[in-house]
């Protein structure tokens, strides 16, 4: 099946919002604890070592980061892409799971005025199956994290 530049910009938009909000709604709570700046952050990095299972996804989660910010220098020159300082920014300050979808809508929107198909690519009717049950899932997940 054909997925188009647009309906994939939507999806992107999507899940970068999602990832802002989740990421954000639970990290508002250590800028309400009266620690400042610099005392927040020492506290969020502080429990991202608090068990094993925190200390695997943060690890986790910093290799995909650098492996992804990488890939968006790279993919920024190849398209002559601008901004790109923004995503990287918005990647190690807010969060990743909202800058990087974001900055893969700018880069369909690039590829869109590049190319002369308004097509991104095609999936099986099995892939699309597997991305929206797992995107159920992680929206599930992150309305459970909202209300811890």
């Amino acid at each position: 099946m054909s997925i188009s530049r647009k309906d994939l910009c939507v999806v992107y938009l999507l899940i970068g919002l999602l990832g802002l909000v989740g990421t954000w709604g639970n990290n508002i709570d250590y800028f309400f604890s009266g620690l400042g700046i610099a005392g927040v952050n020492l506290l969020f990095w502080q429990e991202t070592l608090a068990n094993p299972a925190s200390r695997s996804i943060t690890v986790d989660i910093l290799c995909l980061g650098i492996a992804a910010i990488t890939w968006m220098f790279f993919e920024a020159r190849r398209l002559s892409m601008r901004g790109i300082p923004i995503y990287v920014f918005l990647s190690i300050f807010v969060a990743i799971g909202a800058a990087f979808p974001f900055f893969m809508v700018h880069r369909e929107r690039t590829l869109a005025r590049l190319e002369v198909s308004d097509t991104a690519g095609r999936l099986s009717r099995a892939e699309l199956a597997f991305l929206g049950a797992l995107g159920l899932l992680i929206v599930g997940y992150t309305g459970l994290a909202l209300t811890r």
